[in-house]
């Protein structure tokens, strides 16, 4: 019976993972630019390679990149990317991607988004010399500082498989890309995170179930175990 007690437990631990996901999810459903994953469960075969032993597993997971509800702002540094671009911004481990438009200028006069320098099309960080004007985003993704133009903020299209990085920071890794696109933003709006507090809370009942099926099927499958030891005693 030690192989049924294998698969409930094969079973628990993928929707354990599928627990800590949803409850991501929700925990950050009102954080701007965060995007929901969605945990890929896959079943395989023992090393037996028995037909009837099938075991799950949280493989990966998957980011979803659709745009989330807007909130209106009026706030001459909230942006907003079009067409579900991505702002480009420079981590400590290399250029990154967000939707959290919540601009900023930090104390060596850079504008940062997500807490980190944001990019301008040709790569280079986005500065208001000291003493110069407030920064002035235009529609078109153009920095002015008075009637300086200090450049334009790039805009990235992002596909294929990505990773977080914190909360609100995406990466492509194996076959993502982040393509340059020339999206314009909306000013005076932020974009929420894209998952449903209801939806969250639904899945999290669903999962929540069917890990304690899991674990049931493991206490019965031991009680089984202890009842066959029982019966081939010798006394």
């Amino acid at each position: 019976m030690a192989d049924g007690i294998y698969i409930g437990m094969a079973g628990a631990v993928a929707r354990a993972a599928q627990l800590e996901s949803i409850s991501d999810n929700l925990a950050n459903a009102q954080t701007p630019g965060f995007k929901k994953s969605e945990p890929t469960f896959q079943a395989f075969l023992g090393e037996a390679q028995s037909p009837d032993q099938a075991f799950p597993a949280a493989v990966s997971s998957a980011f979803d990149l659709s745009e989330g509800a807007t909130m209106r702002t009026e706030e001459k540094l909230d942006v907003t990317p079009n067409g579900g671009a991505f702002l480009a911004v420079q981590s400590a481990g290399g250029m990154a991607f967000t939707r959290a438009g919540h601009l900023t200028l930090d104390a060596e006069g850079r504008l940062t988004a997500a807490h980190a320098p944001l990019l301008d099309v040709n790569g280079k960080e986005l500065r208001i010399a000291p003493g110069a004007p407030a920064p002035e985003i235009r529609n078109d993704g153009s920095v002015y500082s008075g009637e300086e133009r200090i450049g334009k903020i790039a805009t990235f299209k992002l596909t294929g498989a990505m990773e977080r990085i914190g909360s609100q920071l995406m990466r492509p890794v194996k076959d993502g890309q982040a393509a340059p696109v020339d999206a314009g933003v909306r000013i005076g709006e932020l974009e929420l995170g894209n998952t449903s507090p209801l939806t969250c809370a639904v899945q999290l009942v669903s999962a929540q179930r069917h890990f304690e099926s899991a674990m049931q099927s493991i206490q019965t499958y031991r009680k089984m175990d202890e009842r066959t030891t029982e019966l081939g005693r010798v006394r």
